[in-house]
C-alpha cells in the first residue's frame, strides 16, 4: 500500500473510530482518561482491524440517499427531518416526519432533550421493526450527529442519511446515477405539516440488489 494513502486512511479511521468508540459509550471521561483511552485503543489494532472497523460503523451508520429514493414507496424506514417546524413545512423529503432540532431556522433546541427523545421514542412505538433515518441540512452538517449521540444515551440506535436537505433539493445530480430513469426531482419533496405519501413510479436505479446495491 502506498504510504501516503495508507497515512490517510488510517488517520480518517482513527477519527472516525474514536468519534464513534466514545459515541457508544455512556459513561464521562476527563481529557486525559479520553486521551488514554484513545491510545490504547490505536496501538492495540493492527492497520487491517482499523480499516475493518471503519467500514463496520460506515456500513452501520449511513445509510444511501440514492437507495432510500429509489425505495420510499416501501415504507420500511422511518425518515426524520431534524430542521426547524417552519423549514420543515415550507419543504422537506416527502414521507419524513418532523422532530425539530431547531427552534428556528438560525437557532438550534439541542437542550429540549426530553422533547427530542420523546419524539423518537413515539416514532420507535408506532413504527416497530423499522430502522429511523435522520437528515438536517447538509452533508457536513453535525446536527444529525449531535442527536444522534444524544439519542443513544437513552438506548435509541439512529442512521444517517448520506446526504442532507440542501443536496436532495438543488444538488440532485449529485447522489445520482447520470444513466438511469430520469425522474421529476420535485416527486421527492413534499410541504406542509404531513410527511405527505410518495405517489411516483419507482425508478429501476441500481442493478445491483442485496448488501452490495447502491
Amino acid at each position: 500500500m502506498n504510504n501516503n494513502l495508507s497515512q490517510t486512511i488510517l488517520i480518517s479511521v482513527a477519527i472516525a473510530m474514536v468519534v464513534s468508540f466514545f459515541a457508544l459509550s455512556m459513561q464521562k471521561t476527563d481529557s486525559a482518561e479520553t486521551t488514554a483511552a484513545v491510545k490504547h485503543y490505536l496501538e492495540n489494532r493492527t492497520e487491517g482491524e482499523l480499516i475493518a472497523d471503519f467500514y463496520r460503523v460506515e456500513n452501520a451508520v449511513h445509510v444511501s440517499p440514492h437507495s432510500v429514493r429509489t425505495h420510499l414507496g416501501d415504507n420500511d424506514i422511518v425518515l426524520v427531518d431534524l430542521r426547524s417546524q417552519e423549514e420543515y413545512e415550507t419543504l422537506h423529503i416527502i414521507t419524513a416526519i418532523n422532530i425539530p432540532a431547531y427552534a428556528t431556522p438560525d437557532k438550534s433546541d439541542y437542550g429540549s432533550v426530553d422533547r427530542i427523545v420523546g419524539a423518537f421514542k413515539d416514532a420507535q412505538a408506532k413504527n416497530p421493526g423499522k430502522d429511523i433515518v435522520v437528515y438536517c441540512y447538509s452533508i457536513p452538517c453535525m446536527t444529525g450527529r449531535k442527536i444522534g449521540k444524544m439519542l443513544l444515551e437513552h438506548d435509541i440506535y439512529v442512521q444517517h442519511l448520506g446526504i442532507g436537505w440542501n443536496e436532495w433539493r438543488y444538488y440532485w445530480k449529485l447522489w445520482n446515477h447520470d444513466g438511469e430513469k430520469q425522474v421529476n426531482p420535485l416527486d421527492y419533496v413534499s410541504s406542509g405539516k404531513e410527511p405527505g405519501i410518495f405517489m411516483g413510479d419507482k425508478s429501476p436505479g441500481c442493478p445491483i440488489g442485496g448488501e452490495f446495491g447502491c
